[in-house]
């Protein structure tokens, strides 16, 4: 008899058991619908201009399901209509919560993109974020002597603090970085990758040597020039001609012949196609050559 009213115990445990699963499966799918809703209807405000709205329910979704499956969806709409208002700090946190939280979300790469042209753009505004700092200007500065100090480039200082000439006064006080920035070449992925301490910054596409001939190892960029002339085998090709291969930027290692360049044609970059140089399209190696002072330090990994 004992036996018998522990097996029903039992097996009335197990139907209450199968029934809280059904119900609280049922409840998910419930929830997870009503996310959906919300965010359909978020995308439908915005279709019709009405922003706030928009906002404002997909600050809803996010608050309150913040592990819904459509929680990525609203994180990264909230960071683009943070970005069209020029809201740069708020857009930042929107997509730093997306990549933090929903490291498998298949809006990764869109949002590390969008972080990166964030992050970029906060660099070279005036906005001062966690990550600067401020100099006062004193009597017998130049931007070259404030630069080397703050471990930054002249490009830098004055892109961050909109000069538009070299000629600053003492008392003035300008924007300059904290931190140390990093790059990181990936030969498999093909990509390089700005951080500043430890932090993404950007993520750039890359060309490598052809036959695996980039090096791998960690080395210190000793040199940064700008309209470089290109010395093969011998002769000299200026920076004009259409046979210097360079681009409009170099940035040399310490280890002899090799560093990170331009190349006006865009269409080997993702690909092995240079003798051993980290190959990047123009505007991307201009912008870097801004933000990365000799110094810095360059990992490259298979």
């Amino acid at each position: 008899m004992r036996r018998q009213v522990i097996i029903g115990t039992v097996a009335g445990l197990v139907v209450v058991v199968a029934i809280g699963a059904v119900v609280l499966g049922s409840q998910q799918g419930i929830f997870s619908e009503k996310e959906k809703q919300l965010f359909t209807a978020a995308q439908r405000e915005q279709k019709q201009g009405n922003v706030n709205d928009a906002q404002a329910k997909l600050e809803d979704l996010v608050t309150t399901s913040p592990e819904s499956p459509w929680a990525d969806d609203a994180l990264l709409e909230l960071a683009l209509i943070e970005q069209k208002r020029e809201h740069l700090m708020e857009a930042r946190k929107y997509c730093r919560t997306l990549v933090e939280r929903f490291p498998e979300s298949p809006l990764l790469d869109r949002t590390q993109k969008l972080l990166g042209s964030i992050n970029i753009a906060l660099l070279f505004s005036p906005v001062l974020t966690e990550e600067d700092g401020t100099y006062v200007v004193k009597g017998g500065d130049t931007l070259a002597v404030i630069a080397k100090a703050n471990a930054t480039t002249v490009d830098y200082v004055k892109q961050a603090n909109e000069l538009k000439t070299d000629v600053i006064r003492p008392g003035q006080r300008l924007k300059v970085p904290k931190g140390t920035f990093a790059v990181v070449v990936d030969k498999s992925q093909r990509q390089l990758l700005l951080t500043r301490d430890g932090q993404f910054v950007k993520l750039y596409d890359i060309a490598t040597g052809r036959e695996n001939a980039t090096p791998e190892g960690t080395f210190k960029i000793v040199n940064r020039i700008p309209d470089p002339v290109w010395y093969k085998q011998g002769a000299v090709v200026p920076q004009n001609s259409p046979e210097n291969i360079l681009g409009t930027r170099w940035m040399g290692f310490d280890k002899a012949g090799y560093g990170i360049h331009g190349t006006d044609d865009p269409g080997p970059i993702a690909q092995q196609q240079s003798a051993g140089c980290v190959r990047m399209v123009n505007s991307d190696v201009e912008e870097l050559f801004s933000i990365v002072p000799i110094g810095t330090e360059v990992t490259i990994v298979n």
